[in-house]
């Protein structure tokens, strides 16, 4: 029995001993699988941290109750503060309730109230509504006013020439132009009575302060000195707002003009004389007229003044008038929409055109002052280069104010008629400076220079073309414009020239005419616009020159000896039959050919000195020497082929042509020519012994 007790205990032993080690396995086994990333197990850690816990078996044990009893608590606590939330809310129900009550009470005492003074709010409405429209009404009334009527202090800034003008007056001004645009929705609706009552004396008044505008400024261009830089404002700005007004505007520019063109020509006056139109001396003031005896200067000084007084008055109307900008444009072209009854010529207002027109307008007195002055100093002028001066000084200014005033104002055409009008006297002068050239030069001169005539006209030119060249005349067209007065000074004397040059002997002739065209080259040359003269001389010379060459050559030749030669063999060819023939003509024979080369050796010597004494007479030695090298070159040519046919009819005797030579012989042998070949053969020496010298010798001879 124990035994079976023992093994019993043993089994139950054993069996709870084996139960405990899977037991503890286990805990073990889902201790370490737990992940201590995982967030629930990081706040059980971090709660046991905030409370202090100790890791001790007593605490171990109870940790779970401890935990269990504080969430029950914690229940607790919420349980206790709902229980006191529920109170409050009985109180508010009771409280609601009560005000519930309240406002039905409320609401029944207003029924009746309502019902007793209904009449009398239907009566307070009907009246706090008429009164509203009328309050609407008088707002509307008092804004039109405001808006269309102007007060009477308004009307006599306005319209008052006791007030002056001023700010006050363009505002009132600018607000019965706005008054007057807005009549115009007016009379858009039904009843148009309104609108054309305010329309009509809106214009009144605005015509009033338009009026009262220009008397003003009529007044203010009397005393208004525009070589005062500081002018008044106000005369701009009433410029600008008359401009609106184009009749009243031309009226005042009218008047301004004539007052500035007395003003200008009073000034005119004065710097010619030194005294004013009231004959008040200004001892400042150095009269222009005190160069009268002087017409470039004359002539120069009126030009300068009226230049500067046309350069200042621009300036100083471009200040009085645009100074703005475009405002005085935008004004007169907001006027002539206004008055679609003014003479216009479509175009939209050009503020600088308008602005040189008032300027021309104003210099018209100075101009025709000017015209009288100039003409008569021009008329009185007879020195021809003087008066083309003073037509180049004109023209000067002419194309200076015409930058500034254009090509179609009073100054220009009178600029331009005096143009004419020099021109005119000097092709006058030159005319008749012709006809007396025409009559002393009657004859060439003895060392065939130029003629003084021709010097004098030279010298002329030159002082015409140091006028022009200072001139403003386009590069393009200078020599098409210089041209006339190059033929009416320079052609007549050169054709005279011409003319005299034909009755000399040769080469007289022709180095008379190039000593005449090569000083006239020279006085040319150093001017751009004369190239189409000078590619005429240029032509000339080259024809001149070629006949001198032509004449020396002929000289070499016939004083040389070497003519009567070269003039037979150039017939011949340079056959063996034409070879032959020279052995039978004259000139090669013996004697003849002896002479010849005789007259050679004697020319060589002094040929160059004797050819230079024919052109000894031609001013330019340089140009003498070169055709004279010309024509010793083609001499030399000329012997070098002369020399080739002797030295080929020398190889034709001595049997260098062979068997052509033999064969010819054989069929000749009858003729006397032939005869004649053969005895020359045997009884005379070579021609080139009888003629030796060599085409290299007359070369060096002749260099």
């Amino acid at each position: 029995m124990s035994q079976d007790f023992y093994e019993s205990f043993e089994d139950r032993n054993g069996g709870s001993t084996g139960q405990r080690s899977n037991a503890l396995a286990n805990k073990v086994t889902r201790v370490l699988s737990i992940s201590y990333a995982d967030a629930e197990i990081r706040d059980a850690l971090r709660f046991l941290d905030t409370e202090n816990v100790q890791n001790t078996p007593e605490l171990r044990r109870r940790l779970r109750w401890d935990l269990q009893k504080e969430v029950i608590d914690c229940n607790g606590s919420i349980v206790k503060e709902f229980g006191q939330v529920a109170k409050q809310l009985k109180r508010v129900g009771s409280t609601i309730s009560n005000l519930n009550r309240c406002c039905e009470d409320m609401r029944r005492q207003m029924a009746a109230a309502r019902q007793e003074n209904a009449l009398v709010l239907d009566e307070a409405s009907t009246l706090l509504a008429q009164r509203q429209a009328l309050e609407t009404k008088r707002q509307l009334l008092d804004a039109f006013n405001k808006h269309f009527i102007l007060s009477d202090e308004e009307l006599i800034v306005l319209t008052s020439t006791t007030e002056p003008i001023s700010e006050r007056f363009f505002a009132v001004l600018a607000r019965i132009k706005q008054v007057h645009s807005d009549c115009r929705v007016l009379l858009g609706s039904e009843n148009q009575r309104l609108g054309l009552e305010l329309m009509d004396m809106s214009s009144r008044h605005l015509n009033s302060g338009y009026q009262k505008l220009y008397r003003w400024i009529q007044k203010e261009f009397k005393s208004l000195d525009l070589e005062n830089p500081q002018i008044n404002a106000f005369i701009r700005r009433s410029l600008r707002t008359l401009a609106e007004r184009p009749t009243l505007f031309e009226s005042c520019l009218d008047s301004f003009s004539e007052a500035r063109e007395h003003i200008l020509t009073d000034g005119f006056y004065s710097a010619l004389t030194g005294s004013s139109a009231n004959q008040v001396n200004d001892s400042t003031m150095k009269p222009i007229e005190l160069h009268a005896y002087d017409s470039l200067r004359y002539i120069g000084d009126m030009l300068a003044w009226t230049h500067s007084a046309t350069v200042s008055e621009r300036e100083a109307l471009e200040s009085l008038f645009i100074a703005e900008g475009d405002e005085m444009a935008r004004g007169v072209q907001a006027g002539r929409d206004s008055e679609p009854w003014s003479p216009t010529d479509g175009e939209s207002f050009d503020g600088p055109k308008a602005l040189g027109d008032l300027v021309n307008r104003n210099m018209a007195g100075v101009a025709r002052s000017l015209r009288q002055r100039v003409d008569q100093a021009i008329q009185g002028q007879q020195d021809a280069v003087t008066v083309y001066k003073i037509a180049n000084l004109i023209s000067f200014y002419h194309v200076t104010l015409t930058k500034l005033l254009g090509s179609k104002s009073s100054i220009m055409n009178t600029l331009t008629s005096l143009e004419e009008s020099a021109m005119r006297q000097f092709e006058d002068l030159q005319s008749d400076q012709t006809v007396t050239v025409q009559a002393e030069l009657t004859q060439a001169t003895a060392d065939l220079t130029a003629p003084d005539v021709l010097n004098d006209t030279l010298t002329q030119l030159t002082d015409l073309m140091r006028s022009y060249e200072s001139s403003l005349a386009p590069v393009e067209s200078r020599d098409l414009n210089f041209h006339p007065v190059l033929l009416k000074t320079l052609k007549p004397v050169l054709d005279t020239c011409e003319s005299l040059a034909r009755d000399l002997e040769m080469p007289a002739n022709h180095i008379f005419l190039l000593n005449c065209q090569l000083a006239t080259k020279k006085a040319l040359q150093p001017y751009d616009f004369t190239h189409s003269v000078i590619e005429q001389l240029d032509k000339s010379i080259e024809s001149a020159t070629a006949k001198l060459v032509d004449y020396q050559h002929a000289f070499f030749l016939h004083v040389s000896g070497l003519h009567s030669l070269l003039t037979t063999l150039i017939p011949l060819s340079d056959s063996a039959e034409d070879l032959e023939k020279i052995l039978t003509l004259p000139p090669f024979q013996t004697s003849a050919l002896s002479e010849a080369s005789q007259t050679l050796d004697d020319f060589l010597p002094s040929a160059l000195m004797d050819a230079l004494e024919n052109l000894k007479r031609l001013r330019d030695t340089k140009l003498a020497g070169d055709l004279t090298s010309e024509a010793a070159d083609r001499f030399s040519e000329d012997f070098e082929f002369v020399e080739g046919r002797l030295a080929a009819a020398d190889e034709l005797l001595a049997g260098e042509y062979g068997d052509e030579a033999r064969s010819g012989a054989e069929e000749d042998a009858g003729s006397q020519d032939r005869a004649r070949m053969r005895r020359r053969k045997d009884d005379a020496p070579p021609l080139r012994d009888l003629y030796p010298r060599t085409s290299a010798e007359i070369r060096v001879l002749l260099s």
